[in-house]
């Protein structure tokens, strides 16, 4: 789809960051939008903060990680706004950590909520829009579905299935009208980043670097970018795309400079 003023847009993890910023940027094209996410005060301040700027906004309480707390809230949703135009899943967790270190616990809660939080939402909508042969579903991926990182053994699986999912969903779903996206956003100045930054171990650090995050709001407009547009895959940031562009050819110099960081803050700490 390519109109948005009028669209009901949902998105998951939409109290905060990527989410926040996204629902904020398609409000600005006149879409509704409803917000998804756990903490219900932050959904409210969520959705003050949007209605302050003239938006159109509703709310729904649920764990994306749990089938029927999804299932529940865009039944809500729906309900009150209408069937579902754009998905956007921006709900998902990180948790860096080197992985002798991490607990089984860390790994399934990666799965559950980056990777099942993302199919529990596109089960929710695909129907509808197949039905009616209409909507866009956007999945928030990761830079680390595009290069697996030092410290993220159990984040970047899970968005590598993400990846997966996406992929062989836009062959089945582009044929009945559907458009499908992916996005690889690299490290984002959001809430969630702050938190990755208390575990990152001092190795995973030492990669970032010097390397400024972006602002949620410029992922935010590549998102409508590709809903108005019908892109599949958005890299928001230009190294991210030419690492995606490059590949296998770009893999030996990378992994070269990922041995060497790693050398070098292992001899710091040392």
């Amino acid at each position: 789809m390519t109109g948005l003023h009028g669209a009901h847009a949902v998105i998951t993890g939409g109290s905060s960051g990527i989410g926040l910023a996204t629902a904020a940027a398609l409000a600005s094209r006149g879409a509704t939008v409803s917000l998804v996410a756990r903490d219900e005060s932050r959904l409210r301040k969520a959705a003050v903060s949007l209605k302050s700027r003239g938006a159109s906004v509703r709310t729904a309480v649920a764990d994306v990680s749990v089938q029927e707390d999804v299932t529940a809230a865009f039944s809500s949703l729906v309900e009150a706004a209408g069937p579902c135009d754009v998905l956007v899943t921006c709900a998902g967790q990180a948790r860096p950590g080197e992985f002798l270190e991490l607990d089984d616990e860390v790994f399934r809660r990666m799965v559950e909520v980056d990777y099942f939080g993302t199919l529990h939402a596109v089960r929710a909508v695909a129907p509808s829009m197949v039905r009616r042969r209409t909507g866009s579903i956007v999945a928030i991926s990761s830079a680390a579905a595009v290069l697996g990182i030092y410290g993220y053994t159990a984040y970047a699986p899970a968005k590598f299935a993400v990846r997966g999912l996406m992929e062989a969903l836009r062959d089945e779903l582009n044929p009945a009208g559907v458009h499908v996206a992916c996005v690889y956003p690299p490290d984002v100045d959001t809430p969630q980043l702050a938190e990755e930054n208390r575990w990152k171990p001092a190795e995973t650090a030492a990669i970032s670097g010097t390397i400024r995050p972006m602002a949620a709001e410029a992922v935010a407009s590549s998102i409508v970018r590709a809903v108005e547009r019908e892109r599949y895959a958005v890299y928001p940031d230009r190294s991210v795309a030419l690492l995606a562009a490059l590949g296998p050819l770009a893999a030996p110099f990378l992994r070269r400079m990922v041995d060497r960081r790693v050398r070098h803050a292992r001899r710091a700490r040392a």
